[in-house]
């Protein structure tokens, strides 16, 4: 009877061991989850990291390039800037030795002299469509308004048929190679000469139209 009894007793208690036994081998399988998870997230931050390289790499690269054109660019338009500047010198004698023969001088010239003078106007003009090749143009800026940019002042003028400040004189010529200066234009400013008369206003117009108007008896 008391063997009855125990053993129903036994079977009624809890079967805690068989829990306990399943419990380790959950564990791992949490354990591992988590592992993923933070392997997962670390791959993921890793390749963001190295997108975020990548681009910046792509990025510098491209500056680099378009930097290199523009160097490129630079060098072949003002890389002969300082051959030009001496040849400006070439330039201006054979404009000077010209200039000093006037053109009834050179009609009374013989044919060998003619000759000679038709020859160095040729090569002027030779020597400026090279120049002009490489980018160097001449400029006079006769009659324009002076800029200290391009625009060296020599002295003034008073010329009553200029404005102040407009060039009346080219001393020498200017040239520019690009877009750059390469030779400032020596010249003469003129001083004195007419002003822009005033713009009248609509107050000076009204005031003559009251005048000229008869008064109201």
């Amino acid at each position: 009877m008391m063997t009855d009894t125990r053993r129903a007793s036994l079977d009624a208690e809890p079967d805690t061991g068989g829990a306990a036994a399943a419990d380790p081998a959950a564990a791992p399988d949490a354990a591992a989850t988590n592992r993923g998870e933070d392997l997962a997230e670390a791959l993921a931050r890793e390749a963001a990291d190295l997108k975020d390289k990548l681009l910046r790499t792509l990025a510098e690269m491209e500056n680099l390039r378009r930097r290199t054109e523009r160097e490129v660019a630079e060098s072949r338009t003002y890389g002969v800037a300082s051959f030009a500047r001496d040849i400006l010198a070439v330039a201006d004698n054979m404009a000077r030795a010209l200039q000093t023969l006037r053109a009834e001088l050179k009609d009374k010239a013989d044919a060998s002299v003619k000759a000679l003078l038709d020859g160095v106007e040729l090569t002027e003009r030779e020597l400026l469509k090279v120049l002009e090749k490489h980018g160097v143009r001449k400029f006079e800026p006769q009659r324009e308004k002076f800029d200290p940019n391009l625009h060296q002042a020599m002295y003034e003028v008073v010329d009553p048929s200029l404005p102040p400040g407009t060039v009346a004189q080219v001393v020498q010529a200017g040239y520019m190679i690009g877009d750059r200066m390469l030779r400032p234009a020596l010249v003469a400013v003129a001083k004195g000469g007419p002003k822009a008369a005033p713009e009248p206003t609509a107050n000076d117009n009204a005031d003559a139209d009251t005048s000229g108007s008869d008064p109201v008896g």
